[in-house]
């Protein structure tokens, strides 16, 4: 069997879960897996290639390593992707696009890099059969990604064509939106257990309960989307539907309840349609309320997971942004601090429950008043968060120290 060295990158503070992710996908039929910066290393087949596509939660894409050779110059850019064999991989009917990162390179014109590596690929075409492939900067067939780091150049070729975070399922949505790739890492780093009750309190359009719901319910996260490799002269279409198939009969019923709710009814509508369209609608419990007021959602307790506005809606301390709107800003505005109420509510009422907050705000805990039990850092977007997790007990810690005394 035919393998590639792959790489999986994905957001910073995510790699070991996907470490964990990529070994449970692959299994044996995967060698040399390892974390690296921001992603993680593997060889493969072609059927690990479609299997990582179809069910990786965390990986934001799947691409496939073509080349890794040094070089000093543009020329040297020239030639490595010349000599990668593109004919192999696609035809010169689809069109395609360069996409270019770098680490640490000398080159003073990134944009000309990229252009040198576009005309190799065109001109690889062009002197084997007489016909240059289209470039398409917005709706490539093709992406081809290079990445510069001090001396040396790798270039892949693109498995999943839209990243990985696009699901197919999300057509309502609010401001800022969590992508499902963060809300699945979030999930990892909880070690959430299926069997346990799990509520998002500030659900927004659903993005937490519904990926949730989907590893309750064993729905891969690409069921309902098209990848890149589709467009890829190795794919074998009776394959790929034979291998979509075997996901599709491996769904089964939650094993427990799975609750959100939101200050904004519009929001809730938002993640009622989403959950119907990613097949989770009857897995889901979805309600209206505030978060300070909202009660636990059934006696038993269970796990919640959340990420409060913030960023763009409000700042990292809890103080309401203009345009936030909503009787929860109105609430914060006059009361001034909404972790410090959120916490006190949880205190009260949310007895036994493990909360896990995502935050920009390193000082969170102490505005909260709890002491926190882990914190997981974690990247959402350009943001440095972190996870915490709280473990919340009935009482203030003074009324606790009184009871003792």
């Amino acid at each position: 069997m035919t393998t590639f060295p792959l790489f999986l990158p994905c957001a910073g503070g995510v790699e070991a879960y996907l470490l964990e992710e990529v070994a449970r996908i692959c299994g044996p039929s995967a060698t040399d897996v390892r974390a690296a910066r921001g992603g993680v290393q593997l060889r493969a087949g072609w059927a690990e290639v479609m299997r990582l596509n179809l069910h990786s939660r965390l990986a934001q894409r799947v691409l496939l390593q073509l080349a890794h050779v040094p070089y000093r110059g543009e020329d040297d850019l020239y030639a490595a992707a010349s000599a990668v064999p593109w004919e192999e991989w696609f035809t010169p009917r689809e069109s395609f696009k360069i996409e270019l990162t770098a680490h640490q390179s000398p080159l003073k014109s990134l944009n000309f890099a990229a252009l040198r590596i576009k005309d190799a690929v065109a001109d690889r075409f062009r002197n084997r059969g007489g016909v240059r492939p289209d470039v398409d900067t917005q709706r490539p067939a093709v992406r081809v990604f290079a990445h510069l780091d001090a001396d040396s150049i790798t270039l892949y070729i693109d498995t999943s064509g839209e990243p990985l975070f696009k699901r197919g399922w999300r057509e309502d949505k609010g401001e800022a939106p969590l992508k499902e790739t963060l809300a699945a890492a979030m999930l990892a780093a909880s070690g959430w257990d299926t069997t346990v009750p799990l509520y998002d309190p500030c659900c927004g359009s659903g993005t937490i309960v519904i990926e949730a719901a989907q590893v309750a319910c064993n729905i891969a996260p690409g069921l309902l989307r098209r990848f890149g490799f589709e467009r890829l002269r190795p794919h074998v279409a009776a394959e790929w539907a034979a291998l979509k198939s075997q996901a599709q009969q491996a769904r089964r019923a939650p094993a427990a309840p799975i609750f959100g709710s939101d200050v904004a009814f519009r929001m809730v509508d938002f993640a009622q349609r989403n959950a119907e369209r990613a097949g989770v609608a009857d897995a889901v419990q979805l309600r209206g309320g505030d978060a300070l007021q909202r009660m636990p959602p059934l006696e038993t307790p269970g796990v919640m997971l959340l990420n409060p506005p913030y960023g763009e809606r409000i700042e990292a301390g809890g103080i309401a942004r203009p345009g936030r709107g909503g009787r929860e800003q109105a609430q914060m505005e006059q009361a001034g601090d909404f972790f410090t109420q959120l916490a006190s509510h949880w205190k009260r009422n949310y007895a036994g429950w493990t909360a896990w907050v995502l935050s920009p705000d390193a000082k969170l805990p102490g505005r909260m008043r709890l002491k926190e039990s882990r914190r997981v850092p974690m990247w959402n977007g350009p943001l440095e968060c972190r996870l915490f997790r709280f473990d919340m007990v009935a009482g203030s810690a003074r009324a606790r120290d009184a009871a003792g005394s």
